[in-house]
């Protein structure tokens, strides 16, 4: 990834809310988790292309909860190259890696490649906590898929990055 760079963002996050709106299109629902969540946007040539949120759940386990990159910059390795980042940034704390997505097979099966696997599901996840109906490929969402991933040594493969 030449020219690039990662930068956690600590003040003004909302800055990158067109960003943010990319993976959670409801602000009130990124307003649940922005602030005591650990942001990261990766630049390329100095602009942002993506970014990632990252919340602590407690006992060792860590929630992506927003991974996003412009559409023009999709496709380029840009989010899988933020999650092995924030996998080896929290290697020493984190040892379960959760990310909750729609039920979508290319959103589920960009997880799968990057090492997760289905965990459980919430059902109505979307019904029942957006104000309007959660439109993805066509389809609309209802279950929340949470899938999860070990965060032993072995996967945390990223630290000549840091």
């Amino acid at each position: 990834m030449k020219q690039t760079h990662i930068a956690q963002i600590t003040n003004n996050k909302k800055q990158y809310l067109d960003l943010l709106l990319l993976a959670d299109e409801q602000e009130s629902m990124i307003d649940h988790y922005l602030e005591r969540g650990d942001m990261f946007v990766l630049y390329h040539h100095d602009s942002p292309v993506s970014s990632i949120v990252v919340t602590d759940e407690g006992e060792g386990v860590y929630e992506i909860k927003s991974i996003a990159t412009y559409p023009e910059h999709q496709r380029k390795g840009y989010a899988q190259h933020l999650i092995k980042y924030v996998e080896t940034y929290y290697q020493d704390i984190a040892h379960t890696w959760l990310v909750g997505t729609g039920d979508t097979p290319q959103i589920i099966g960009f997880y799968e490649h990057c090492g997760f696997t289905y965990s459980h599901r919430i059902p109505n996840f979307f019904v029942d906590n957006y104000d309007h109906p959660i439109i993805e490929d066509g389809r609309q969402l209802t279950d929340m898929v949470y899938l999860k991933k070990d965060n032993s040594p072995k996967n945390a493969t990223f630290a000549a990055y840091l």
